[in-house]
């Protein structure tokens, strides 16, 4: 059965407009995890758009379930995740410009730091995966690495808009799934997944974990966000 972490990112980024001290990400925990998520995940960008430090501290404390720490290979982000020893950390790229992250790390034209940084995670005990685009020269860079996971980003497809568009890009994350698989590295999916879409990516064979929050947090605002949990939950359940 796939495991569900939820992103609650934009918990803190309603927080962060009017600069205040709620809704506190602390309380999106307590009721995704009612809600049946299996797993929490956090982005702490360098730029502290919303995940703050204080944050990280706080939902590390409360969770009960694992908490995936999303992060850029930098030395300061990097210092904290291994001062905070997460469960997991997902390394992303990240420009201070996007709205959100663009596009999956590029492992091949970046690799020694990229290494640098997940053997630090990876030493400290920290279970590591890199999201990455489907192309599966950037799963073998990861492979070759030595990283538990990787994370299809699954962006294109989420915004292809035809059904030979869509079907392109669902079949490139089967590729570069059956790829991951065979290395044995675990199979993650996120970015981009709705309600509407996610069916088919979950019927991909080998999934281990789907991150989702924008869509996730958007129901939420209309059904709570227990019950918008349990919806997605009952989605990505093969």
């Amino acid at each position: 059965m796939p495991f569900l972490g939820v992103n609650i990112d934009h918990v803190a980024t309603v927080r962060q407009a009017r600069r205040t001290i709620e809704p506190d990400p602390a309380w999106a925990v307590v009721l995704a995890e009612l809600g049946g998520a299996d797993g929490i995940t956090i982005h702490l960008r360098e730029d502290r758009r919303h995940i703050q430090d204080r944050d990280v501290k706080v939902v590390l404390e409360v969770a009960q379930v694992p908490v995936n720490l999303e992060l850029a290979a930098e030395d300061e982000i990097t210092q904290i995740a291994l001062e905070t020893k997460p469960h997991k950390v997902c390394l992303v790229p990240e420009k201070r410009e996007e709205v959100t992250t663009e596009g999956g790390l590029d492992v091949v034209g970046n690799y020694d730091r990229v290494q640098k940084c997940a053997s630090q995670l990876m030493d400290a005990g920290i279970e590591v995966s890199l999201f990455i685009d489907p192309a599966i020269k950037q799963v073998e860079a990861a492979h070759k690495m030595g990283v538990q996971a990787v994370e299809l980003h699954t962006g294109s497809y989420a915004e292809a808009t035809s059904s030979r568009e869509i079907e392109k890009e669902l079949q490139a994350l089967i590729k570069a799934g059956r790829v991951a698989t065979e290395l044995n590295l675990l199979l993650n999916m996120g970015h981009g997944l709705t309600y509407r879409n996610v069916k088919p990516v979950a019927e991909i064979e080998g999934v281990h974990e789907f991150n989702i929050g924008h869509s996730i947090i958007a129901r939420a605002i209309m059904v709570g966000l227990e019950q918008a949990v349990r919806e997605m939950k009952a989605l990505v359940t093969r």
